[in-house]
């Protein structure tokens, strides 16, 4: 198993597995409010039983606690148990997330994931999926609240961001 992963037993295989991708902890170690909206929208996919297994993707940066422990903890306190709950807290970028959680997805048997991100992450998350190995749909919260001027931002970033993992080939 790879360093800085904690495995929890659960039948992935019988129903879907989320894999979300994790946003910012701010420095008191609360989670911003991507990370809020990814984790309440995979919260809401296990509650209706579209999926089974909620893989937590997201190192640590510049705090202490990792994405990946924030969102678990956001997911207990909604009443998700321990044993849904697969944890990654090693990743720092997108293409960490499906490089890491790769192997813990193989030892489910599983190969075929929801992707918990924001709408504006999603062509890129599901690019370099594809080129790990991973059959991946996208389950996106609503984005709202927002200033306008953040989700433009938010997409002008993407825009360049996805062109720059396409051609570097990331995730192969």
């Amino acid at each position: 198993m790879p360093e800085g992963a904690e495995v929890h037993t659960a039948c992935a295989k019988t129903q879907g597995v989320a894999l979300v991708l994790g946003a910012a902890v701010r420095p008191d170690g609360s989670p911003s409010p991507a990370l809020t909206r990814r984790v309440r929208h995979a919260v809401a996919l296990w509650q209706a039983g579209r999926v089974s297994l909620l893989v937590l993707s997201g190192g640590a940066r510049t705090h202490p606690r990792t994405e990946a422990e924030v969102m678990a903890r956001i997911c207990r306190e909604a009443g998700v148990p321990d044993e849904a709950l697969l944890m990654e807290t090693r990743a720092l970028t997108t293409e960490d997330n499906m490089r890491l959680a790769l192997p813990l997805l193989g030892d489910l048997g599983c190969r075929d994931v929801v992707i918990v991100t924001d709408r504006y992450h999603t062509a890129r998350a599901r690019l370099v999926a594809r080129r790990a190995g991973l059959r991946a749909t996208a389950s996106c919260p609503r984005l709202t609240g927002a200033p306008w001027w953040r989700v433009v931002r938010a997409w002008a970033r993407e825009a360049v961001a996805l062109a720059w993992y396409w051609l570097r080939g990331a995730g192969r």
